[in-house]
């Protein structure tokens, strides 16, 4: 009943709610982020790996750096998982993390930045000294409406750079250029570069096509991938990274330039990104005993789906191995995508297993349906099965498959709840993986 009060109330009121909120808070927390350089990460997919970069580069170079992002909340050595599912959390806790980062001595904290965070005011009062976009891809239409709205809503962060308000003066006597990093593996990416800053920089896999004009353009070239990792070459350096996939490199790209930004020599964010060993639920391999690879991936967008995929099946062509592939959709979002998502699968999964996933107060059967309809190529309960239950979908894949095969489980990644309409049921699919595997 709540949930449907709450879905008459037109979202212009919300945001107005949600602005008065966030001025209490900053008026409350004393404009806390005027005490640090602010790091805002925002796109469609790659915020959380990205976030984590970041901060690893900054710790190399001696910082003491604050992370808030979709899967953990971190000061410095202290860290805790974010059980919330909220990307970026209300004004209020936000103001209230920024406040204990700068009373733990942080000179940097890096906030994974929603869409809906931005057009809800939920930002507002937080002086963004650096603005990053790993990319525009589709999701939140269900809110956003349309592509242009959904990347107009990101761009907020870029144009907060930009304004001038007298009581976000750095209280520090050194000048903090505002920073702007875009990739240009986007449509939309000239409407992030046009905004007003002191520097500027781009990232891409290859020579860009359209105009960077005055942005500092950084290519990975000589690009080489393995099983679990990639290496690139940036101005003459070598970059390892202890993860697979060309959207990693990206991911680290976007990193590069926000640590060249802050005049860390290359030496240092190649040393940086070379310790991340893994990010909990991105490409998360979990160990077993039966030469099975099993993959828990966060990937819950058509894009990010392309991406695992091309992955996997490489990975499983070189292997002669079979790929079993179970995810959902979640419920209350777009459901222009979910058909796009059970295409995807086809091109990539021997065996698919559509499953429940978060359905919020939507009927499960009926997503599932929905991603149904663009499965392509399949016989239902040969290579294709529909088992609503997630933790016997995911049993089903790990009895059928065979030493050397893999078993991707997308959707949740480090998640540690599914949502059944307004209720938060403990669940973790990295856990829920280990406790089958134990019984098998």
């Amino acid at each position: 009943m709540l949930h449907k009060f709450k879905k008459m109330i037109p979202q212009g009121f919300k945001n107005i709610f949600h602005l008065c909120k966030a001025v209490v808070a900053n008026f409350y927390f004393g404009f806390s982020s005027r005490n640090l350089i602010v790091v805002g990460v925002t796109g469609t997919n790659g915020k959380t790996t990205t976030t984590q970069m970041i901060g690893k580069v900054l710790e190399e170079d001696g910082s003491k750096v604050a992370v808030s992002s979709t899967i953990n909340f971190r000061i410095g050595d202290k860290e805790q998982v974010n059980k919330t599912k909220f990307t970026t959390l209300s004004s209020w806790q936000v103001q209230k993390f920024i406040h204990k980062a700068v009373r733990a001595g942080c000179e940097y904290i890096i906030l994974e930045t929603s869409s809906h965070a931005l057009d809800q005011n939920r930002t507002w009062g937080i002086d963004f000294d650096v603005a990053v976009l790993t990319n525009v891809t589709r999701e939140h239409l269900d809110y956003h409406k349309d592509m242009k709205n959904y990347s107009v809503a990101k761009e907020k962060l870029f144009a907060i750079l930009n304004e001038k308000r007298f009581w976000f003066n750095k209280m520090s006597s050194r000048k903090i250029p505002k920073v702007s990093v875009v990739n240009l593996e986007n449509e939309f990416f000239e409407n992030f570069l046009r905004h007003k800053v002191d520097l500027k920089y781009s990232y891409s896999m290859e020579i860009p096509k359209g105009e960077v004009g005055s942005a500092t353009n950084i290519v990975a070239c000589d690009i080489e991938e393995k099983i679990s990792s990639t290496s690139f070459i940036v101005n003459k350096n070598k970059i390892d990274l202890n993860l697979a996939g060309k959207f990693n490199i990206e991911n680290a790209l976007a990193a590069i330039c926000v640590g060249l930004s802050q005049g860390i020599e290359l030496d240092k964010i190649k040393n940086g990104l070379f310790k991340i060993k893994q990010i909990p639920g991105r490409m998360e391999y979990v160990k077993n005993d039966a030469g099975i690879s099993v993959i828990v991936d966060y990937a819950l967008t058509p894009d990010s789906m392309e991406k695992v995929g091309e992955i996997v099946r490489d990975l499983a062509d070189k292997n002669e191995s079979k790929v079993f592939w179970v995810f959902g959709s979640c419920g209350d979002r777009d459901r222009g995508k979910r058909p796009i998502m059970g295409k995807i699968a086809s091109n990539y999964a021997d065996f698919i297993i559509l499953t429940n996933e978060d359905p919020y107060h939507e009927d499960p059967n009926q997503i599932i349906e929905e991603i149904s309809r663009g499965i392509e190529n399949r016989i239902k309960d040969e290579n294709f099965w529909i088992i609503m239950d997630r933790k016997e979908a995911i049993k089903k894949a790990l009895k059928m498959a065979k030493f050397g095969d893999i078993v991707l489980v997308t959707g949740k990644g480090a998640e540690e709840s599914m949502m059944v309409g307004d209720k938060k049921i403990p669940w973790n699919d990295k856990k829920v993986i280990e406790e089958i595997l134990r019984i098998l």
